[in-house]
């Protein structure tokens, strides 16, 4: 049994306590493609059998997220795990200038990592060192925020904004909360958080962890779970005959007379739809293009 799991996270468990917990049900080897905090919920991507190798090519996806921030507010944690730490009216702030605010914080940003956090640092874990009062250095990470728009603005002393974000991997939502705090001068934390996609894969499509205990014998368990070929749905996909097939199989790279129209990381897939190969593809002169395996999934 191999291939895509696709699972809701509840708030309250850790990411690991998810994997684990699937993999103690199934039996199976899971992996996963990029945690989500204990406070926070939605989609975690689990990799199953032999498509844990893959989890690798998921795990920079970009990813959407539904944010509720509280104004005026600010905890220890940046979320609503930690103890507060400021508080003022923030009842002036309006929807519209939240909006603005938004909207220029699109783009290319450095975000400070919370103190809060399972970044290594010093040899030791971050949340460790905050945890014993340690004086931190934190480390900054540039992040891409593609889209950051308000849902729904609730008034009030302390104002709660619904937003929607789509951003790179990396971006820790608890310090954009901070950001957005700073830019309207009110503080701020994520009060709450849901994951609602990573790559092409959306919340709506995946399964509650009683569904997955409900769901029993080894080919209903297949039935839950996306193919590999599924799974790469946000890289560039390319269809071999028998004869490259092969010869990719073997790690060797090949000349194909077409691609998939641009260079980098590719989905090789045979005539019968099974995933071959994840190669890096290079334009040659004349409109041949080169394959390069980088991971052979065939046989796995």
């Amino acid at each position: 049994m191999h291939g895509g799991l696709l699972v809701i996270k509840p708030p309250g468990m850790t990411s690991h306590d998810v994997v684990a917990y699937v993999r103690e049900l199934w039996g199976v080897k899971v992996g996963h493609t990029g945690t989500l905090d204990p406070a926070a919920a939605g989609l975690l991507v689990l990799c199953i059998g032999s498509a844990t190798r893959l989890a690798q090519y998921l795990v920079d996806c970009d990813k959407v997220y539904r944010a509720e921030i509280t104004l005026g507010l600010g905890t220890t944690t940046a979320d609503a795990e930690g103890e507060l730490t400021t508080c003022q009216d923030a009842g002036h702030v309006t929807g519209e200038q939240v909006g603005e605010a938004l909207a220029a914080l699109t783009g290319s940003l450095e975000i400070v990592v919370p103190a809060y956090s399972a970044v290594s640092r010093g040899g030791d874990r971050l949340y460790k060192r905050a945890r014993r009062g340690e004086a931190i250095d934190l480390p900054a990470r540039p992040v891409e925020i593609y889209r950051w728009e308000l849902v729904e603005f609730a008034g009030g002393k302390y104002p709660v904004v619904l937003t929607e974000v789509e951003c790179s991997k990396g971006t820790y939502v608890r310090s954009l909360a901070e950001v957005l705090g700073e830019q309207l001068g009110t503080g701020a934390y994520l009060s709450f958080l849901v994951r609602t996609q990573v790559g092409a894969h959306r919340l709506e499509e995946a399964r509650t962890l009683e569904e997955l205990a409900r769901t029993t014998g080894r080919p209903a368990r297949q039935d839950l779970l996306i193919t590999p070929v599924e799974m790469l749905a946000h890289l560039p996909r390319v269809i071999v005959d028998a004869v490259t097939a092969q010869w990719l199989s073997y790690g060797n790279a090949q000349t194909v007379p077409q691609g998939a129209g641009q260079a980098g990381l590719v989905a090789v897939v045979t005539e019968d739809g099974a995933l071959l190969c994840i190669a890096e593809a290079t334009r040659l002169e004349q409109g041949q293009w080169q394959l390069q395996p980088r991971t052979v999934f065939a046989g796995a």
